[in-house]
């Protein structure tokens, strides 16, 4: 079969191959979370292995998407990136919205949002081919993902176990990131280590 395609061929299967297998990625608990590396809001590339040695927050995001809404318009998504701030844990919020599609915007736009909202992630990263969020099968705005210093994945999931865009049920719900960065940061086994994410699609490029 080889033969009849030819060399240049041959390359191109193998290469679509290798790409298919890379978009269709998951990742596991106490697996090694994959590296990437993507731009930021101030046009630097930022990657997972820079902050080896450090806890890392990974946050799915899209500004438009009324389960996000519900986190940031009640501060509740800020004072998560202070706390933990304060706690040397790096976080990475990441837009996996491709251009022209909801929740998409440019690096200007970005720091516009970072500034209004008073939020405080040490990066905002710019995914619009959908690469990363598909290695991480990254499925909703937000979808949580907590890594650990060796690099593993120790947490993925909901930011909380009540599935609704209202503010009001933020206090009553369990909130799985918190409980799972206070568990790891005591020496402790996260107690839930992957929860069904909750919100809006990730408006994936296609």
């Amino acid at each position: 079969m080889f033969r009849k395609l030819g060399l240049k061929n041959v390359f191109l299967v193998f290469a679509t191959l290798a790409i298919s297998v890379a978009a269709s990625a998951k990742v596991n608990i106490d697996q090694a979370a994959p590296d990437f590396s993507l731009l930021n809001s101030n046009g630097e590339t930022v990657s997972l292995s820079d902050y080896r040695g450090q806890y890392v927050v990974l946050e799915w995001t899209n500004h438009l998407c009324p389960y996000v809404q519900k986190h940031y318009d009640s501060d509740n998504m800020q004072s998560l990136q202070r706390k933990y701030n304060d706690k040397d844990v790096v976080w990475l919020s990441i837009i996996s919205s491709a251009p022209g599609k909801q929740g998409y915007v440019d690096a200007q736009q970005a720091n516009e949002l970072s500034d209004t909202r008073n939020a405080d992630p040490t990066h905002v990263l710019f995914d619009p081919e959908g690469e990363v969020g598909k290695q991480y099968a990254a499925k909703t705005t937000p979808h949580m993902y907590v890594i650990d210093p060796a690099g593993a994945l120790k947490y993925a999931g909901a930011i909380d176990s009540i599935k609704s865009a209202n503010p009001a049920d933020i206090a009553k719900a369990d909130n799985y990131l918190d409980l799972s960065l206070t568990a790891l940061l005591a020496g402790e086994k996260v107690a839930q280590t992957l929860t069904p994410p909750y919100g809006c699609s990730i408006k994936y490029k296609g």
